[in-house]
């Protein structure tokens, strides 16, 4: 069984990892483990996400783990280039790690992963998985209208005011839902609307998850 640590940016996908990812990645011999950003270094943990932080932690956590990877949000990630590509911006993470790694380490086995644009923007694979948290008829209207704005869900945008999080609290609170909160709710939607349609909507979540798959 490969032991993989996973740093994570906050609770909401703490929780996604041990509810949803586990019992998966552990059929592919896998068993991963979330950590909140932080934690590795003795901290509280979690957010303020940055290439040097995130490269920090991953580097601290190689020491007691056979393989790391992240998973964290583009959106709000600090110090992020305004031209560059969420692949490039994990392309200085890994050299980052890589540089602080005394050793030669196993590249196949360090995988930073950033999640464009956003954990929420997953939940979007699956509209009528919202029924499960109380989505009323039309919040789920107002959701699916906004899904078929974008391509896939992982197109969905990171400006302040569109990210998929706050249109999902804002479709909540406008249609009567009950309101939408990231770390109760997060696990529940994705659990139900299950890692194939995530998978099959979410290409580059897909390919994430296929290299961690690969390490068993």
């Amino acid at each position: 069984m490969i032991r993989l640590a996973i740093s994570v940016e906050g609770r909401t996908e703490e929780e996604f990892v041990k509810w949803v990812l586990a019992d998966h990645l552990r059929e592919a011999e896998v068993e991963p483990t979330p950590i909140l950003i932080g934690k590795a270094g003795g901290g509280s943990g979690g957010g303020n996400v940055s290439v040097e932080r995130l490269a920090s932690e991953m580097a601290l956590l190689h020491r007691n783990f056979d393989a790391i990877t992240s998973l964290v949000d583009l959106y709000g990630f600090r110090g992020r280039k305004e031209v560059e590509t969420v692949d490039e911006l994990e392309g200085r993470v890994c050299r980052a790690i890589l540089e602080k790694l005394p050793d030669d380490p196993d590249p196949r086995r360090i995988i930073p992963y950033v999640q464009q644009y956003e954990f929420e923007g997953l939940l979007f694979s699956s509209v009528d998985a919202f029924h499960v948290i109380g989505a009323s008829t039309g919040s789920l209207r107002a959701l699916r209208t906004i899904r078929g704005q974008f391509p896939t869900p992982e197109d969905i945008n990171d400006r302040p005011d569109t990210a998929p999080s706050k249109r999902i609290a804002k479709m909540m609170l406008e249609y009567g839902s009950p309101g939408y909160s990231k770390v109760v709710h997060g696990s529940l939607i994705a659990g139900e609307a299950g890692l194939d349609a995530i998978r099959r909507e979410c290409r580059r979540f897909d390919g994430w998850l296929r290299r961690l798959e690969a390490l068993g």
